[in-house]
């Protein structure tokens, strides 16, 4: 890990499909101010930069040393640019992310996905050597992985999307990647609500919805849910298996709706497990909120920086 603007704040931006968060933070992880503005996902690519140069603007002040951005798709941070994504942002696959905000702002720009980014707020700083296995279940499953303290980023900057490994409760389904049978097409919370009517359920037109009416006993929901979280588990146990994690963290807005779907899940994890491991346990985050956007404000310190106005190679 480098020093660089270890004595300045950082602006950290958090690149959803909805919104674009913005923080200004301190060296030591204050948060020293904050803006919201709409993503303008249908509009293209360069008005999602523009938003974000706007976005970083209105928490901007003098002696700013850079910005980090944590983004939706498959980000290679030593390009900046984004090598993958669905069409939650139209027209993002290709995307000169870092170059593009650079020119727009003036300030040095790291880049990397929006998952990755948060799971360094799971890490005790860089003396941490641990192996953490990080998985998001939302609208889409995502993850990430780092192995003596670091994030792995692989080839493109892929590594750690593990909704798209295998998973045989999906065989047969479609997933926005293109493929079929792949995680998030059963365990994302689209996907459950969508098993849901699929088992024989009523249409919902969200997961709480459906998630409520397990809570009422109904069988088609409480059957979707488990199935996906039976097979975020078992997915998660084997890479346990393969990694050998010290941590395992389950984050997102599905593992929220109850024990149900909690239950399930550490129960398909633990039902993997060899034998060295049968003491590990999936976790909550504990970045909160702001895991996102502190997540990103610490890119700057380590990752490839892109400056404005250059054609060569990052610092």
């Amino acid at each position: 890990m480098t020093a660089r603007h270890s004595g300045t704040p950082v602006i950290g931006l958090d690149l959803g499909g909805t919104k674009i968060a913005a923080a200004l933070v301190a060296p030591d992880g204050t948060v020293l101010a904050r803006h919201t503005v709409p993503t303008p996902a249908t509009e293209g690519a360069e008005a999602v930069l523009d938003a974000l140069a706007v976005a970083a603007r209105a928490v901007r002040v003098h002696g700013t040393a850079a910005i980090g951005v944590a983004a939706a798709g498959v980000i290679d941070p030593g390009t900046g640019t984004v090598t993958s994504a669905t069409d939650t942002l139209s027209g993002w696959a290709g995307t000169a992310l870092a170059a593009g905000l650079a020119t727009r702002t003036g300030l040095p720009v790291a880049c990397d996905n929006d998952v990755r980014a948060a799971a360094t707020t799971e890490l005790d700083g860089p003396d941490d050597d641990a192996t953490l296995l990080y998985a998001a279940v939302g609208t889409g499953v995502g993850g990430a992985v780092a192995a003596a303290g670091r994030m792995l980023h692989g080839a493109a900057g892929i590594a750690g999307h593990l909704g798209h490994l295998p998973s045989p409760e999906a065989d047969g389904l479609p997933c926005t990647c293109g493929a079929t049978g792949h995680l998030e097409a059963v365990a994302a919370g689209p996907a459950i609500t969508a098993h849901s009517v699929r088992l024989g359920g009523r249409p919902a037109d969200r997961l709480q919805t459906v998630a409520e009416r397990a809570a009422r006993g109904d069988p088609h929901a409480a059957a979707a849910i488990t199935l996906g979280a039976r097979a975020t588990g078992r997915a998660l146990g084997g890479l346990a298996n393969a990694l050998g994690p010290h941590r395992v963290v389950v984050a997102g807005g599905v593992p929220r709706i109850g024990a149900l779907y909690w239950d399930a899940l550490c129960a398909a994890f633990a039902a993997e497990l060899m034998p060295p491991l049968r003491g590990l346990r999936p976790r909550p985050p504990r970045g909160g909120a702001d895991a996102a956007v502190l997540g990103a404000a610490a890119l700057p310190r380590t990752l490839p920086l892109h400056h404005p106005h250059t054609t060569g190679a990052p610092s």
